[in-house]
């Protein structure tokens, strides 16, 4: 059942027009009438075959103006790490004690970042994590021993991106609330980190179709010209 604000802001869009980054965004924040600061994504369908290793696409980008969540860190560290963690800000740090809560169901955390040292112990949690997109990894920056950086990355807006099977990539690019510019400009940048990860194996076109949405409003398609110039 489609409600009347989604028809109404389904009103709002020309399905077969392809939009410049700026009135695509535009038309979202317009569209986002929820009692809530809904998000704003992008959906980027990739000429790629994630099922070849190397034809996998993911990396981080630190979002110019943040991602407007407020995310809770999880670091896995010990000794003189564990007070790092503390120190740069983490919710919650420790070792068994929290792979214990962990699967015992509790997963009161966003991202995950953890030691080389403790990824062993971290390990075994990869059913758990791993669904769910939150298994630390060295390529992102979070298995690393400068925890410190790996705090202060992610409360700036880090946000991590990995191509699905179907060769789509979904990325927060903030909120609804933000001023156009500022979401224009985080847009950019996960357009332009995605753009310069194309793998050297990946034939044709690289970048097919992209979109983007709030949480509850219709997709607008983009005009993906606009964005060759980024991946230089």
């Amino acid at each position: 059942m489609v409600g009347k604000r989604y028809k109404a802001a389904a009103a709002m869009v020309d399905q077969a027009k392809e939009y410049s980054l700026e009135e695509a965004i535009g038309l979202a924040k317009k569209a986002a009438k929820t009692k809530f600061d809904e998000s704003v994504d992008l959906a980027v369908k990739l000429g790629v075959d994630p099922k070849q290793a190397d034809q996998m696409v993911r990396g981080t980008v630190v979002l110019p103006h943040g991602t407007g969540k407020t995310v809770r860190v999880l670091v896995f560290a010990k000794g003189e790490k564990d007070k790092e963690a503390r120190d740069a800000g983490a919710d919650h740090v420790g070792a068994e004690d929290l792979a214990e809560k962990i699967q015992k169901g509790w997963m009161e955390f966003d991202t995950v970042v953890a030691t080389p040292d403790i990824m062993a112990l971290v390990g075994k949690l990869g059913k758990v994590l791993g669904p769910r997109g939150m298994m630390p990894n060295p390529k992102t920056g979070t298995v690393t021993f400068d925890v410190a950086k790996a705090i202060k990355d992610i409360r700036a807006g880090k946000v991590e991106y990995r191509v699905e099977k179907a060769g789509i990539v979904h990325v927060p690019v903030g909120k609804a609330s933000f001023d156009e510019s500022k979401l224009v400009e985080n847009a950019r940048s996960v357009m332009g980190s995605i753009l310069k990860a194309k793998p050297s194996s990946s034939k044709g076109k690289y970048l097919q179709t992209a979109s983007l949405s709030t949480t509850m409003g219709p997709g607008l398609k983009l005009d993906t010209d606009q964005f060759e110039t980024l991946a230089e």
